[in-house]
């Protein structure tokens, strides 16, 4: 019987665990606006070439989990090749996210 009570502590300890390191990623993810006026086309992967896959609203902000190099592309916020993942098969043109930055924000997609 203690045996079982030692497991069903050390369960709920790995739940509480997974729980919070889900947070603590989640905790890491910034969210960044979208260039005024713009509805921004989200395509299936880096580049132009690629299908688009639905239509950001005016105003909207977006997640970066990672940033592919692509096709380059001339928004309200310069000129680049990186591509912002903001969802699983999901990418949006750099310039037109105001990161704050003309370089890399987030990792890298592998």
């Amino acid at each position: 019987m203690a045996v079982e009570q030692v497991g069903e502590a050390e369960g709920v300890g790995a739940a509480e665990s997974a729980v919070a390191a889900a947070a603590a990623v989640e905790a890491v993810v910034r969210y960044y606006p979208v260039a005024p006026g713009y509805r921004l086309n989200v395509r299936s992967g880096p580049g132009t070439n690629y299908a688009i896959v639905r239509t950001l609203p005016l105003g909207a902000e977006v997640p970066i989990f990672c940033q592919s190099p692509g096709t380059t592309v001339t928004g309200p916020y310069g000129t680049s090749n990186i591509w912002c993942n903001i969802a699983g098969g999901q990418y949006v043109s750099d310039t037109y996210v105001k990161t704050g930055s003309d370089g890399y924000v987030a990792p890298r997609c592998s």
